[in-house]
């Protein structure tokens, strides 16, 4: 697995803990991290995904 990936898997769940947290106290500031940290996340991922494939991983 591409360090991508891993680093892609982290930071989607350290988003939706974020956006978790902005929800129940209503922090406006911490729900945007949140989607931004999970998006940078799928984005990660999608670029590590893509490196396996051309070194024929999956």
């Amino acid at each position: 697995m591409d360090e991508d990936r891993a680093k892609g898997a982290m930071d989607k769940a350290k988003g939706a803990i974020k956006q978790g947290v902005g929800n129940v106290t209503g922090d406006e500031k911490m729900k945007a991290e949140g989607a931004a940290d999970k998006a940078k996340g799928k984005v990660e991922n999608a670029v590590g995904g893509a490196k396996d494939a051309l070194r024929g991983k999956s």
